[in-house]
């Protein structure tokens, strides 16, 4: 193995998550909204401290602690946009924020204040407070919450040969279930589509980040995009150069809502059983260059919902007939029974 693989045999997920632009997009973006709050708020308290005072219900004696409040504000902003991953700023925040809600109670105390507007206000930061330590905990969590699948398989092809296909991004909706297409853009860059319940599609676009002909790809999402995806594959001459093995390691970490959940249902309970089948299609199609399916894989796409194995019947197979990718009839009599009568 090459000093320049060697830099990437450890290649994961968890690892390149590290690099510049990979922290959750959808986090990222709430991080830059509480930044530009931040700015905002700490301009307004440094140029107006006594509107503050009084749309607070404090006093408005307390005009320069405002403005010292101001200065911290207008200083976890710019911490917020001045680093790649904003969690530091962010948890300065926070920290502001437990220095707002004590100097609220305290006011509150205060036969001078208006408690109607301070109750209000306080109730404000408590929202504010919510949202920052959300984007706190999940900016400095690198992962656990995302959908995570490992798997290995041996093809019985040369390394450069296997690399080469998976290399061709194009390749893998022909043996990754979940995804409808992935386009090439050049210079590393591609679209990808996946596929998503009730017919939606998720895109997003990914960069290559690491490329060593014949040893390893590492690939993840461009910054912004709505889900976080990252994979690293390893191709490695088996023993006795009898082939290849592959090792794959892939992560999505889909935001909340809508996209969210229509990501988390591309790999179900079980995606290394997934990435494992995806994996034993990959091999058939270097090995034989197609997926091999059989009766027991009739309403599947190889390896999915399997049933006894048993001839199909005629109305089975004119049902599956009418579905959209029909596998192969070889090693069935489909023809010749229905001809004489029989099923």
């Amino acid at each position: 193995m090459t000093a320049k693989a060697q830099s990437f045999a450890g290649t994961t997920y968890a690892a390149e998550r590290a690099r510049p632009g990979l922290p959750k997009s959808g986090t990222k973006r709430l991080a830059k909204g509480l930044g530009w709050f931040s700015i905002g708020l700490g301009v307004s308290e440094l140029l107006a401290p006594k509107a503050i005072a009084k749309i607070s219900g404090v006093s408005n004696t307390h005009t320069a602690l405002i403005r010292l409040y101001g200065l911290r504000e207008i200083a976890a902003g710019i911490m917020i946009f001045s680093e790649t991953n904003p969690a530091t700023g962010v948890w300065s925040r926070v920290a502001g924020d437990a220095l707002d809600l004590a100097s609220l109670g305290k006011a509150f105390a205060s036969p001078r204040a208006n408690k109607g507007r301070v109750a209000f206000a306080t109730a404000n930061v408590l929202a504010v407070t919510a949202l920052d330590l959300i984007a706190a905990s999940q900016l400095s969590t690198n992962g656990g919450h995302g959908i995570h699948a490992k798997a290995s398989c041996i093809v019985n092809r040369a390394p450069e040969e296997v690399y080469s296909f998976w290399r061709n991004f194009e390749n893998l909706p022909r043996f990754m279930r979940h995804l409808e297409s992935v386009e090439d853009r050049g210079e590393g860059r591609s679209r990808w589509a996946a596929k998503g319940p009730a017919g939606s599609t998720v895109e997003w676009d990914a960069t290559i980040i690491a490329d060593v002909p014949g040893e390893v790809i590492t690939w993840r999402s461009l910054e912004g995009s709505d889900v976080d995806h990252a994979g690293a594959v390893r191709f490695e001459r088996a023993p006795g150069n009898r082939g290849t093995i592959v090792k794959v390691n892939i992560e999505y970490n889909p935001p909340a809502g809508v996209i969210g959940a229509t990501v988390a249902k591309l790999f179900g309970e079980e995606p290394e059983q997934q990435l494992n089948d995806d994996l034993r299609r990959f091999k058939q199609v270097l090995e034989i260059g197609e997926v091999v399916v059989s009766d027991a894989t009739l309403l599947g796409t190889g390896y999915f919902e399997q049933r006894p194995a048993r001839p199909a019947g005629i109305k089975e197979l004119e049902e599956a007939e009418s579905m959209e990718a029909l596998p192969s009839q070889t090693g069935t009599n489909y023809q010749r029974d229905r001809a004489e009568g029989r099923m």
